[in-house]
């Protein structure tokens, strides 16, 4: 199917590398000068599955008639008038300026179907920006960055959304799963890596600290391309003393920040160690899905209690992945290997979980009749809309009138009640709070 797409915004908000980024190459030039892009630019544009021509404008300015800038501002409104489909972008990091709600307000009127992407949005400096893009009016924001290329499977699934006649359902990119295994050191790791292989493909042993660097391997697991990465085995800090062994923490620490899913893989025959929860717990700081792998299960006589001992100490330590997998397993045997991978694209499924922002007003309805939060200083708390910000994992921004009044225990309430409604278990929910009104109750509400 042929549309096309105008990408505006005011200047230097990452249009053009956006524009290059679609186009799969560097047809415009990108610097961080404001005004680098005059004319109007054109090119062939694709993501994923769709096919489009992008067309990438000068910055939107208010300029005086007959001025240079007027000329460029009068090229960017042929191009949304051309246009099917407008990208408004605003400069994540920045937050929303006044100019960002002057052409807002404007692209109100001038186009028919506009998506909100709030672009620099990488890290925590962008979360807040992308959050204040809800107050203008146009739809739920995509949060993306061009230059890194996150974001474009949200912002993929946004297109989909808006073009009349594009593909019956949304297909993610074909991009393999980016799966960790992690551990103390001894714990059987690269003995699992090598029995889900079905090879020798990294070296064992008996004794610690075998494997020094992280090994990436590419894999498929019946149709799911698989990027599976063996990482070394990780002691607690103060013991971690040779510069060698700190290397290879590093590049195991650099392996969680880049993997999906991570499997923590522990000794079934040992108590679970403080060491053991301090992984789980930055694996889930650093939003990825953890999946507990219990390895030489086969040793284990008390199996129940061991079972029951464990669970008890990942809800005490992990209560922010409430739910999480539990696989119970011997790498050398073979015993309960078959039940991981599904366990780890169940994972992959949940932290990838959309959910429109109707169904999520609904259950945020239906919470707050049932247990309304309770009061603060004799004054009421009261939670108004809710909408889901981005996925991987599932970040949802809650609107409440005192948002520094909401007690914590209430806000746990709205966690375990997303993670039950929506079947969430084990993945980590974050929740920002915004204050004020419902953006849309007097705006035009658009993208829902």
């Amino acid at each position: 199917m042929t549309f096309t797409v105008a990408i505006v915004g005011r200047p230097n908000v990452g249009k053009s590398t956006l524009f290059n980024r679609l186009c799969g190459r560097r047809a415009a030039i990108v610097d961080p000068t404001p005004g680098v892009t005059r004319d109007r630019r054109e090119g062939e544009a694709k993501l994923s599955d769709l096919r489009f021509r992008a067309i990438d404008t000068a910055g939107l300015e208010d300029a005086p008639p007959e001025t240079l800038e007027a000329a460029m501002r009068a090229q960017t409104e042929r191009a949304v008038a051309d246009a099917e489909l407008v990208l408004f972008l605003i400069d994540a990091r920045a937050g929303i300026t006044p100019l960002d709600r002057h052409f807002a307000e404007w692209l109100r009127r001038a186009a028919s179907k506009v998506i909100v992407v709030a672009n620099k949005a990488e890290g925590a400096a962008g979360e807040s920006g992308t959050l204040d893009a809800f107050s203008l009016g146009l739809g739920d924001p995509v949060a993306i960055s061009a230059e890194h290329g996150e974001g474009l499977v949200e912002l993929y699934e946004a297109l989909v959304g808006h073009v009349p006649e594009g593909p019956a359902e949304p297909k993610s990119p074909d991009r393999p799963l980016q799966l960790a295994i992690l551990g103390r050191p001894n714990v059987g790791k690269s003995t699992l890596v090598n029995r889900l292989l079905g090879e020798e493909r990294v070296l064992t042993g008996p004794e610690p600290g075998v494997t020094r660097d992280a090994v990436a391997i590419e894999w498929r697991w019946r149709d799911t391309p698989v990027r599976l990465v063996d990482t070394a085995g990780i002691r607690r800090r103060a013991r971690v003393t040779e510069t060698l062994e700190r290397m290879s923490v590093a590049d195991a620490l650099h392996a969680i920040r880049y993997a999906e899913v991570v499997v923590l893989v522990l000794d079934g025959t040992q108590p679970v160690e403080h060491q053991d929860l301090t992984l789980a717990r930055q694996v889930v700081e650093e939003g990825r899905a953890p999946v507990i792998a219990v390895n030489k299960w086969d040793l284990v006589d008390d199996k129940s209690g061991v079972r029951r001992r464990l669970m008890e100490r990942l809800e005490e330590s992990m209560p922010q992945a409430r739910g999480v997998r539990i696989v119970t397993l011997s790498a050398l045997t073979g015993e309960g290997v078959d039940k991981l991978m599904p366990a780890v694209t169940a994972a992959h499924a949940a932290w990838n979980r959309r959910l429109s922002t109707g169904q999520l007003n609904r259950f945020l309805e239906a919470l707050v009749e049932r247990h309304p939060p309770p009061a603060s200083r004799g004054r009421p708390v009261r939670p108004r809309y809710m909408t889901q910000v981005k996925a991987r994992p599932p970040t949802f921004a809650l609107f409440v009138n005192r948002p520094d009044a909401l007690d914590e225990t209430y806000l746990r309430y709205v966690t375990n009640g997303l993670r039950e409604t929506f079947d969430l278990p084990g993945v980590p929910i974050r929740i920002m709070l915004r204050g004020g009104k419902n953006p849309y109750v007097d705006g035009d509400k658009r993208g829902d």
